[in-house]
């Protein structure tokens, strides 16, 4: 930090010499090029992290000057070692302004606002730096009540002054006033417009990010405010225009990449993002832990196994295997394609895990109907200080719902009210009504959407008409069906349950007129797909597609497992009935 205050043109000099020096200061000497080369030496070891052997150049330098002091007060804080440095600073000869501004941006560091707030106040004398540092550390602990009353108060200000004050409003969510300041700062620089375009985006204002992002003169549109632009456009879900605003940055460094990887997950361009992140590898920029994270993300919505575990060993070899953010996404990443053992691996990495990390392990196990795993973690979960939320137990009624535990949901929505006092939200009702629906009690599921606090939403409607569907209830789903097209569901499943409902009672006329609603609402049926993963080559299967050149032997294995089936349980013939519906669908 004090190195700056050296001239550069002796700071290239005595870089070679100063360990020189330093290694000869054992017998007494006031030259100040020796004290100046010991300081470059302290500043040295404190950036690798050397504390100790900072501290033996410190202690045996025969003459010290206040840059010394300074320097290694300073390397103390910048460790973590704010106590040794307050014990520094008390030992202190003599202490310049700089000396205090050092230990307020310490103290800021280090989560002491209060420590930093007593040496604001006693110390003999202020520069702009004393109030900009302690506006800057009330702003970074939500104290901006507080910053604004030191702005305020403040003699003089200048552009850092403005900046800070325009950070902490838009982090407040006040718009208006940091608008209002940033209108008034004297001499904007890079920072001032980069900040207020990153708290609009930040405050989904992308309209007045754009504006503001066009009215910025050309020489101040840096990396930072075309990356914070970037992450605007992602936010939108305009990657074509973010894609092109990020390729027109001609300095890119790895903030802007891991923004663009990230918006690229977010969006569902997973195969975008794992290019992007092979490109940064090539431009040799390290991913950060939130871009991992993504690309993880990425990894499961592909479903691929394989991808997924390079871009593990990726994460292990840049040392953030064991980020809480990571493992979350590496459990879920392992979830979704189906390696449910390298989940509790994953997890096992976390040495204290979060609220995220039990939701997102039960979460996995819930997904693949493993519901006694799933209940030992919420167990553990408790046992260890964390108390459940509501996303939690969805993931206990989707495991409830897997393998048909009705009276299993039911006690655990009881609980979830009475014994942890969480108020349900739509989804959980859906959830319970869907598992009543499955097991064919639709009585008392069309009992819970009645009795609900809240209108029946979509997804609760939906979920009686499938159970509805599946259990060929034909008042209730007439009643469901109704349902769903008034409250305007897009989605083709609801026509096509209540058609088929309507076809096995037997009501043609009713068959035609929820056709007829289809058309006349534009609703088409979506052919399903699915992909599989064979050697590193993915194959795609449309519904109704017969091109695929493996076709005929696809279809002989499908008959072959449905006789096993048929042997074993009964069950229908469904092979050709499937194909041929599906296609069917298509044609149409």
């Amino acid at each position: 930090m004090f190195v700056r205050h050296f001239p550069s043109s002796k700071l290239n000099n005595f870089r070679k010499i100063e360990p020189y020096f330093c290694r000869r200061i054992s017998k007494p000497s006031k030259s100040p090029q020796v004290v100046y080369a010991c300081n470059i030496r302290i500043n040295t070891l404190a950036r690798e992290g050397k504390l100790q052997s900072a501290r033996k150049v410190f202690d045996e330098m025969s003459q010290r000057d206040v840059v010394s002091w300074n320097s290694m007060i300073t390397a103390y804080w910048q460790n973590g070692y704010l106590n040794e440095s307050k014990k520094l600073f008390v030992s202190m000869p003599e202490r310049t302004v700089v000396s205090w501004n050092s230990m307020i941006a310490g103290c800021v560091e280090n989560d002491c606002i209060d420590d930093a707030n007593m040496y604001f106040s006693t110390m003999p004398e202020r520069n702009i730096s004393s109030w900009n540092a302690m506006i800057s550390g009330y702003v970074k602990h939500g104290m901006v009540e507080e910053a604004a009353r030191l702005f305020d108060e403040m003699p003089k200000k200048n552009v850092i002054s403005y900046t800070a004050m325009i950070d902490g409003y838009m982090k407040k969510g006040e718009i208006d006033k940091a608008r209002s300041l940033f209108d008034r700062t004297p001499l904007k620089n890079e920072v001032s417009w980069t900040v207020m375009i990153s708290g609009y985006v930040e405050n989904e204002c992308f309209d007045e990010a754009k504006d503001l992002f066009q009215k910025m003169p050309a020489k101040n549109k840096n990396v930072a405010a075309m990356t914070a632009m970037v992450v605007g456009y992602c936010k939108e879900g305009r990657m074509k225009e973010g894609r092109i605003l990020f390729d027109g940055i001609l300095s890119k460094d790895s903030v802007a990449y891991n923004a663009m990887i990230s918006g690229y997950a977010q969006n569902g361009c997973s195969e975008e993002a794992l290019k992007l992140l092979a490109e940064m590898f090539r431009m040799s920029f390290r991913p950060d832990q939130s871009s991992c994270a993504s690309v993880l993300s990425a990894c499961a919505a592909l479903a691929s196994t394989l991808v997924g575990r390079q871009t593990h060993a990726v994460v292990i070899k840049l040392g953030v295997d064991s980020n809480v953010s990571v493992c979350n996404a590496l459990i879920t990443m392992y979830s979704k394609c189906g390696s449910i053992f390298e989940c509790e691996l994953a997890f096992e990495l976390i040495t204290s895990p979060d609220l995220v990390s039990w939701n997102t392990i039960i979460a996995a196990f819930a997904q693949h109907g493993l519901y006694e795993k799933a209940v030992a973690y919420l167990e553990q979960m408790v046992l260890r200080g964390c108390e459940p939320d509501g996303i939690t137990f969805l993931s206990l009624f989707s495991a409830c719902a897997h393998v048909g535990l009705v009276s299993e949901s039911i006690s655990w929505f009881d609980s979830m009210m009475k014994k942890y006092k969480i108020t349900p939200r739509p989804e959980h009702y859906s959830c319970l009504i869907d598992i009543l629906g499955r097991a064919g009690q639709l009585d008392k599921a069309y009992n819970i959407i009645q009795e609900m606090p809240v209108d029946a939403d979509l997804a609760a409607w939906g979920a009686l008409l499938a159970g509805c569907r599946a259990h060929s209830n034909v008042e209730l789903g007439q009643l469901a069906g109704e349902k769903v097209m008034e409250l305007g569901g897009d989605s083709s499943g609801p026509y096509i349950m209540l058609s088929n409902i309507y076809a096995e009672a037997g009501m043609w006329g009713e068959v035609t007129r929820v056709r007829g609603l289809m058309k006349e609402h534009g609703i088409k049926k979506q052919p399903a797909y699915s992909w599989m993963e064979i050697e590193n080559k993915v194959h795609y299967f449309l519904g109704g597609d017969l091109s695929h050149p493996n076709i005929q032997e696809i279809r002989t294995a499908l008959k072959q497992m449905n006789l096993q089936m048929k042997f074993q349980e009964k069950v229908l013939d469904f092979t050709d009935f499937y194909f041929l519906d599906e296609l069917k669908c298509t044609c149409n």
